[in-house]
């Protein structure tokens, strides 16, 4: 391994290191020992959901093609999970606001138990229906578990400044010693003690086993809207109207689709990137150091957040700017790099600029998880919080799927350039959030909501 990516891993290891020692009373929270309890438990949920969710990802592309499936084959299973997220997503989460966000996370940790199950299995009908419950599953990691983080947190009387401690350590340990450990503990499972790529799979399904009991055992219900006579299709209309009639809801949505998307888009770039010619890069040890990165954002964002000076709208802005800028790299140094055709070797000097880049971009990625959590807790209302957050992810499944099933259609550096150019966007629009953040609501959205289920739907 190269001691170039000692030098990076070391020196992110040593700026996080900093960050968290050196903390003062202007970068802490004074809280409740009740809120301590409560915040440590959430944590402590969350880091075992996010290690069932780590431990699959390195392996999912792997296991499919010890099982002989090609690209193509491969390409349709991601997809497919993608467009579940997309499909079932809104409905997923519509339940979880009426039967309970309690019994959605449950949901979660069964629905993805039984897609490391159909891991087992190598026929590709078994295969698919793991990605579609992968897909639903995924909807719900990323709307019940907040959405029962923040109506708990009112419902026991907790300052909402305490909110953003919650979300900066959940991102800190969820997504990044989470992360760290689960990719080690993967290889050892893997290459170490040679149990096969299907035992990540299997080690996922214990801890979201154990995560499931801490929940059944200790966490109590909330609801959203539990009203018995809203049907199903009364909540999309009124999570669509809430969005339609806030533009401050809107444009958090917008901003979380350009930012979303291009992440999961960095995600399928950054190896053909950083090899373009077949160069040996440590893939585990890379992954490693974006997590660190991320970690080093994340422990950023809790001062910043700490600080009632500080307000999330305002930073996010540069943050989206920045983002923009880290992957605008690819395409900046095909213009001053000689461009090789030798395949094989370390990383070019060109690859080692992108990966500084693409650290930047991981610790954007590190602030923006627990800011953007704290802008929906705002924003968003109480009463449809997980229908109007999977709404939001719907532009950005379409958006991954179209790259997914064009990713051999377009050079890599339009990929980027397009990346770039929607965190640019993205940064637009949080300078416009900014500027009407402090407008009153011109309607209350339930009322709205009331006077459309009273007009007759013309079929």
């Amino acid at each position: 391994m190269e001691l170039f990516f000692y030098i990076v891993f070391g020196a992110l290891a040593a700026v996080v290191a900093v960050l968290e020692l050196g903390k003062n009373n202007k970068d802490r929270i004074n809280t409740s020992t009740a809120f301590n309890s409560f915040k440590n438990n959430y944590i402590l949920v969350y880091s075992l959901m996010m290690a069932g969710d780590w431990l699959q990802g390195p392996y999912v592309y792997y296991l499919y093609t010890t099982y002989g499936y090609g690209k193509g084959d491969i390409g349709q299973l991601f997809i497919a999970g993608f467009g579940s997220s997309m499909l079932f997503g809104t409905i997923v989460g519509s339940l979880a606001d009426k039967q309970g966000r309690k019994r959605a996370c449950v949901t979660y940790c069964i629905t993805y138990i039984a897609s490391c199950i159909t891991k087992h299995s190598p026929q590709y009908r078994v295969l698919m229906l793991g990605r579609i419950l992968g897909g639903i599953a995924t909807s719900l990691l990323f709307s019940a578990f907040e959405s029962w983080l923040v109506a708990e947190h009112f419902k026991r009387g907790f300052d909402q400044q305490w909110l953003s401690l919650t979300f900066s350590k959940a991102i800190f340990l969820g997504n990044g010693l989470v992360a760290i450990f689960s990719g080690l503990f993967g290889n050892v499972l893997v290459d170490t003690l040679a149990l096969g790529p299907v035992a990540p799979f299997d080690a996922a399904a214990g801890f979201l086993t154990i995560g499931m009991i801490v929940i059944l055992s200790t966490w109590t219900e909330n609801f959203g809207d539990a009203s018995e006579n809203k049907s199903l299709v009364a909540q999309f209309r009124g999570a669509a109207v809430a969005i339609a009639s806030d533009e401050k809801i809107a444009l958090l949505g917008a901003i979380q689709s350009l930012f979303e998307g291009s992440m999961y888009t960095f995600v399928f770039l950054w190896t053909p990137a950083l090899s373009p010619n077949d160069e040996e890069i440590p893939h585990g040890f890379i992954f490693a150091t974006f997590m660190l990165s991320s970690m080093l954002g994340s422990s950023l964002a809790s001062k910043l957040m700490a600080r009632s000076s500080f307000r999330v709208e305002s930073y996010m802005q540069i943050v989206f700017a920045v983002s923009s800028a880290s992957l605008m790299l690819p395409i900046i140094t095909t213009f001053f790099a000689v461009p090789t055709k030798a395949t094989g070797g370390g990383l070019s000097f060109a690859g080692c600029i992108q990966l500084l880049g693409f650290c930047t971009f991981e610790g954007c990625v590190g602030i923006f998880w627990p800011s953007i959590m704290k802008m929906r807790s705002q924003y968003i209302p109480e009463e449809a919080r997980s229908t109007i957050m999977n709404f939001f992810r719907i532009p950005l499944n379409i958006f991954v799927c179209v790259v997914l099933y064009n990713v051999d259609a377009f050079p890599i550096t339009v990929m980027f350039g397009m990346c770039s150019i929607f965190l640019f966007m993205a940064s637009i629009l949080q300078r416009r959030l900014l500027v009407i953040a402090d407008k009153p609501k011109a309607e209350d959205w339930q009322l709205k909501e009331r006077d459309t289920e009273s007009e007759p739907l013309n079929l």
